[in-house]
């Protein structure tokens, strides 16, 4: 029996992460409003406690998790670390002397507290010394509220505001000039657009190589020759074909040797993280691991459908996918520097074709839009079963990839 959770980043103004919201579901076709609060929450920590360590979905980084006044006094967030965890009180959860009894309990233990989804009352105010984090759904918020919330706490600078449901630049840059220093939303994915960024010369000898193993046949010598006019890139791959992770039966002598021993579908993928990692010097880290979690999630839908001659492709789609975010400009831009197979380029720029259901598939999981997800499951004859096992795959392998990064 599976155990269904997504997450969603959240985010400082340096969109350096700062923690993940679990959002739980009982199962792919469920829809939330299907499960009560209390159960939920419920079923979110038992699954942290025996279906999967909480640290594989957050990375390390603390946990935001939604609890009702019910699960609050039955003391359900004290079993997770307070290291661990934000406790986040329920937008339909009512101010009153139980909670308050409750949230000073918890602070008192040195808990994290956040007021989710906020709904301004006087009455919050005698909350204000023990809650740390204020989330205000940004898109249901007037400005007026916003600025009127500002006011109450003024007297209360430890408490940080989280702007929720940040899905532009402009209502980024919004946010940050209100004073919110905490960002949650689909933004992440589609993050500013402020400059352009030229490719120095390494980065596109990378490019060019990616736009090589993208075919389905590759001509391994001129890929051979790319390699050995760019020592950088020749030690890299030498250091990560010498790796434990491959045996080999004699020492490797040529750049021809090494990129055999790897074989091409490591290859990609050792090109593919190579490129995401170098193109940019301020990248943020989370970046990188997302589009690793989205490359291995495509390559296993793709290898379950069957439909693909190389399911290599689809992993560089889900890969690049998110290099509009790691480089600060649109995809576009971006597809005009790289130059990959046209099939890749349909999938990124206009959502068509087979590598764009799959994307589609593991941003619609990623995002928790569970009824979407399991549809374009069906449709590829896939069970709704498959994709929680796919994620937690993906989750595991990308978190051992990051090695890879300080060769």
């Amino acid at each position: 029996m599976y155990f269904y959770a997504a997450r969603q980043p959240i985010l400082d103004v340096n969109k350096n992460l700062i923690g993940y919201e679990l959002l739980f579901r009982d199962g792919v076709s469920n829809v939330f409003p299907d499960i009560d609060g209390d159960e939920a929450t419920s079923r979110l920590i038992e699954g942290s406690q025996f279906n999967f360590g909480l640290e594989d979905l957050t990375d390390g980084k603390p946990a935001y998790i939604n609890f009702t006044l019910e699960t609050l006094l039955k003391g359900y967030p004290t079993m997770l670390g307070r290291e661990q965890l934000v406790v986040e009180i329920l937008e339909t959860v009512q101010p009153g002397k139980r909670l308050l009894a409750a949230v000073q309990e918890l602070k008192e233990k040195g808990y994290t507290i956040a007021l989710d989804d906020y709904q301004h009352q006087k009455v919050w105010r005698h909350f204000y010394p023990f809650v740390d984090q204020i989330k205000i759904d940004f898109l249901n918020t007037t400005l007026d509220t916003i600025k009127e919330i500002k006011a109450a706490i003024e007297e209360f600078p430890h408490i940080s505001l989280v702007a929720e449901k940040i899905e532009t630049y402009d209502a980024y840059k919004q946010a940050m000039d209100l004073g919110f220093t905490l960002f949650q939303g689909f933004f992440f994915a589609k993050p500013e657009m402020v400059q352009s960024k030229a490719l120095p010369p390494s980065e596109m000898a990378l490019a060019e190589l990616l736009y090589e193993t993208s075919t389905v046949d590759m001509d391994l010598k001129r890929v051979t020759q790319v390699f050995e006019r760019d020592v950088n890139l020749s030690y890299k791959l030498l250091r990560y074909a010498n790796s434990a992770a491959f045996k080999r039966r004699a020492e490797i002598s040529t750049i021809k040797q090494a990129l055999v021993v790897l074989g091409n579908a490591e290859l990609k993928k050792f090109l593919s993280l190579l490129f995401a990692a170098q193109v940019s010097s301020e990248k943020p880290i989370e970046l990188i691991k997302l589009s690793l979690t989205r490359a291995r999630f495509c390559e296993l839908l793709a290898e379950k459908h069957g439909k693909l001659k190389d399911t290599g492709t689809a992993f560089l789609t889900g890969m690049m996918s998110l290099m509009d975010a790691i480089l600060d400009e649109s995809m576009d831009s971006v597809m005009n520097k790289l130059p990959l197979s046209i099939d890749i380029k349909d999938a990124l720029l206009r959502r068509d074709g087979q590598l764009a259901a799959y994307l589609t598939l593991v941003i619609d999981y990623e995002q928790a839009h569970w009824e979407k997800a399991n549809k374009g499951a069906s449709q590829m004859g896939l069970s709704q079963d498959d994709l929680p096992a796919f994620f937690q795959e993906a989750l595991h392998w990308s978190q051992e990839q990051m090695g890879v990064l300080e060769v």
